[in-house]
């Protein structure tokens, strides 16, 4: 365990993890949209700035991938720290002013409006979905294309995703709920693509994609008369 002072108020943390975990064991509150305790650090949001070091030589770092240590002191609502908030979270607005989420936090920083032109690109570029791809669910069907203004997440060639499972881990983690998923007749639709749902041998319930059930088949070695019937009836 390592000693440090957020706020002026001294808490104990386990040494490795992040100026944000330690603060949210504290409650203390940072905002942040791209950190997730199910994903490895990742930094992209900036929303949870904060203050290190010194009062005279104070430094900002991303609470989501700083690392905590014996005698740090973190000051997490300074004037910089919420200036610099405020100017990410204007850029998140321009992406997706309409988002609930985005608009939560920039109430809480006294933001009302955006002074960059709007654009209406809904993903914020947090990179949940992608990393919850890849890190969770083990498949790695999407990924980000593009470098600056043109960077998005996207399909491989922005077809139809062969690796995809259509278990909707994506859709499901986004804060900005802009990747679509949709049920109907039996078939589930996400990006673009249409996949069988399993319908449970004993109730008669679509429950889930035959490929999402094939992939657990596989990863868990049980056969595939394992995965026929839903939850609810086992």
């Amino acid at each position: 365990m390592v000693t440090v002072t957020i706020n002026e108020r001294e808490i104990t943390a386990p040494a490795g993890s992040t100026i944000l975990d330690a603060a949210r064991d504290a409650n203390i509150y940072i905002p942040s949209l791209c950190s997730n305790e199910e994903l490895t650090p990742y930094g992209a949001c900036r929303l949870c700035m904060v203050e290190i070091g010194s009062r005279e030589k104070p430094k900002l770092v991303a609470s989501c991938i700083y690392e905590v240590a014996d005698g740090l002191e973190v000051r997490t609502e300074t004037p910089r720290v919420n200036n610099v908030r405020r100017f990410v979270i204007e850029l998140l607005l321009a992406r997706n002013p309409d988002a609930p989420v985005l608009r939560k936090i920039a109430d809480g920083l006294g933001v009302q409006d955006t002074r960059f032109k709007k654009r209406n690109k809904g993903c914020i570029l947090c990179g949940q979905c992608v990393r919850t791809c890849r890190e969770v669910v083990g498949v790695s069907a999407i990924g980000f294309k593009g470098r600056g203004v043109t960077r998005q997440v996207s399909t491989p060639f922005g077809e139809s995703p062969v690796d995809c499972i259509a278990c909707g881990s994506c859709s499901y983690i986004c804060p900005v709920k802009v990747i679509p998923l949709k049920e109907e007749n039996g078939v589930r639709e996400i990006w673009k693509t249409k996949f069988e749902l399993k319908k449970c041998k004993k109730c008669g319930r679509y429950f889930a994609p035959v490929k999402q059930l094939e992939y657990f088949s596989k990863i868990t070695k049980l056969p595939k008369e394992h995965f026929e019937i839903c939850l609810d009836c086992r």
